[in-house]
């Protein structure tokens, strides 16, 4: 393979904060490398180094002559008078040049060197840009090309930056969190263009059912230092699983021998200058294996919730727009105890708007929303991110309580809680403008889970977490004695989390689908394969798509449908038991009362077991 990049030794620090030392590793061509580190450890800084937009203490950042180059920022930026198209061909490359520079010749007269313009041209397919820069657009959901760009939100900015560093299919792209501001089917889109083209990646997300199906490498930096897997994000989390086991293992192993070493070494100081020099020389190395902090840190969400009562909210014929748009239409539902229901649907559907809408932030043209008394909500928003600058990040903390309680009787101080957030004691006396995009997002989250809610409300949650924050933040809503909401892009957190999904198809067409996003995409696919092979142009109509048609039986419904048989069969068999010992007249008066009790109870138990049954049946298998 065609080496592209090579970094040898490469050195970063800010200050006292050392963010990775001595780091070395190259791109070759065809590689598409995924970048993992916890928030602070410096993904975006070595983005920037790389692009040439940051600088670094040491070592040495080599590219193939002539790469080309392209780089999706995480805050991309442009002049606010430009149009969307404008800003596509706004950051220069060798197409965009060579357009103005045949633009420029055809404006002079006589059009000296037009040949040779025309040549290139063709030889870099200039000619299809414009086309090329549109039909990208329109897949990232952007079809008014001459709008400006300070009309746009910083979604569309993100998504146009994005479309900037496609065009020209570069040699080698860099992507900072390509994910964040696009809907599901535009992160499917960007899978498959991703995986068509013989790019080389380089790139830092969140996403890893992005990272499993388009990387084959994963880099990881964990305290400072790089290591690297060559495979997708499934064979990283095996591998370093192993990686962590045999660390383990020899930290304790130095542990022990550094015990013996030490006693040694205390032994006779006045005669120290005597001892074996190479001894010595080991004794200092074993020391910094022995007193090296085994890094593998989880935050601990062990919060515990308010009491709920039974009666949590009700949503009572709700209708929504915003002239034309429909948001909702006669909406009507009731929120069970312990749910937890999964928003998806594309961007502009009104996801936000039905939250903010429950939340009592926007009042609804009509209808009624009925909140339970117990209810105690704690609600992650997009725009609720806001804290003083010039605070310490333990003083953010203790203004809202000086103690967290854990429930069963353990409390702890607020600075004991943030280390349970992975700040350390150094952070947490530091200032929020010091902290990392995603360090913000992990303090925003303590904010709001240090409040004891019952009720979690998340808008996007998974943008700009790391993914060791994402994996326990998981296992944490799992089991979350509380309701949750959730409205994320995030496919993988949506199936770990979520019970079933509320899905927005636009102009208030809203579903509920019963089961996970997985669960959702195959019943999709499965559908409109079957529409595309029936092949009937007369019945392709405008209707809306019920959620209770044919789909696949998950594998948890199989379970439960293989059980439901056996227990049916059980209580079938208990009946006509009890059935025949009533007609036997050999019970007493007690046995006789206890029978009669028990049977109306198995004959409902029959009934609700066999409806169930009766559901699952209908599913395909």
């Amino acid at each position: 393979m065609t080496p592209y990049l090579q970094i040898d030794n490469l050195t970063k620090s800010f200050g006292d904060l050392v963010l990775f030392e001595n780091i070395s590793f190259g791109i070759a061509e065809g590689e598409r490398i995924g970048l993992i580190a916890k928030n602070g450890s410096g993904k975006t800084t070595l983005l920037n180094i790389i692009a040439g937009e940051e600088g670094y203490d040491s070592g040495a950042v080599v590219f193939r002559r002539d790469l080309r180059v392209g780089y999706l920022k995480q805050d991309p930026n442009y002049p606010e008078e430009l149009t969307v198209l404008e800003a596509c061909f706004h950051h220069g490359n060798s197409t965009v040049e060579l357009i103005k520079e045949y633009e420029r010749c055809m404006e002079t007269e006589g059009h000296p060197g037009l040949e040779d313009l025309l040549a290139r041209m063709d030889q870099e397919k200039a000619w299809e840009y414009e086309q090329k820069a549109k039909q990208i657009l329109s897949q990232l959901k952007i079809r008014n090309f001459d709008q400006k760009v300070k009309q746009l939100s910083g979604g569309q900015l993100k998504r146009i930056a994005l479309a900037n560093a496609l065009i020209t299919e570069p040699d080698l792209l860099i992507l900072d969190e390509p994910t964040n501001h696009l809907d599901l089917d535009m992160t499917e889109w960007l899978e498959d263009y991703l995986r068509r083209t013989n790019l080389s990646l380089l790139m830092v997300t969140h996403d890893r059912y992005f990272l499993d199906r388009v990387c084959n490498e994963i880099i990881e930096i964990d305290n400072r230092q790089l290591y690297q897997y060559k495979g997708n994000y499934s064979y990283y989390l095996e591998k370093r699983q192993e990686r962590m086991e045999a660390k383990s293992v020899e930290v304790e192993r130095a542990n022990n021998l550094y015990k013996t070493e030490l006693d040694w070494m205390r032994r006779m100081p006045q005669a120290r200058a005597t001892k074996a020099k190479y001894r010595q020389d080991a004794f200092y190395e074993l020391e910094k294996v022995a007193k090296q902090r085994f890094n593998n840190d989880n935050v601990k969400l062990e919060v515990k919730a308010s009491y709920i009562g039974s009666k949590i909210f009700e949503a009572e014929h709700l209708y929504k727009s915003y002239g034309d748009l429909k948001i909702l239409e006669d909406f009507s539902y009731i929120f069970a105890r312990y749910e937890k229901m999964g928003i998806v649907g594309n961007n502009g559907t009104g996801k936000s708007t039905f939250i903010k809408i429950l939340m009592g932030q926007v009042q609804p043209d009509s209808g009624i929303v009925d909140v339970g008394e117990t209810v105690r909500f704690g609600y992650y928003s997009q725009d609720g991110l806001q804290f003083d600058e010039q605070m310490k990040v333990i003083d953010v903390v203790q203004d809202i309580a000086e103690v967290i309680e854990l429930g069963n009787g353990k409390k702890l101080s607020a600075s004991q809680f943030l280390q349970h957030f992975l700040f350390t004691p150094e952070t947490q006396h530091s200032y929020v403008y010091k902290l990392s995009g995603g360090e913000r997002r992990r303090l925003y989250l303590c904010t709001i889970l240090m409040r004891n809610p019952n009720f979690l409300v998340l808008d996007e949650p998974t943008n700009d977490l790391d993914i060791v924050t994402l994996n326990v933040l998981e296992e944490y809503l799992q089991s979350f004695k509380g309701c949750v909401i959730v409205v994320s892009h995030d496919r993988y957190f949506m199936d770990k989390v979520v019970d079933h999904l509320m899905v927005f198809n636009g102009q208030a067409d809203i579903r509920d689908f019963p089961g996970n996003y997985s669960d959702y995409r195959d019943w999709k696919e499965a559908k409109e394969q079957k529409e595309k092979e029936a092949e009937k142009p007369q019945e392709e109509k405008t209707t809306r798509v019920r959620l209770n048609e044919k789909r696949k039986m998950s594998f948890k419904e199989k379970r439960e449908y293989e059980q439901l048989e056996t227990e049916i069969a059980q209580l079938e068999e208990e009946k006509a038991t009890i059935e025949e010992l009533l007609c036997s007249g050999t019970l007493s008066v007690d046995e006789l009362t206890d029978k009669s009790k028990r049977l109306p109870i198995v004959n409902d138990l029959i009934d609700e077991k066999t409806m169930r049954w009766l559901e699952l049946s209908e599913i395909e298998s």
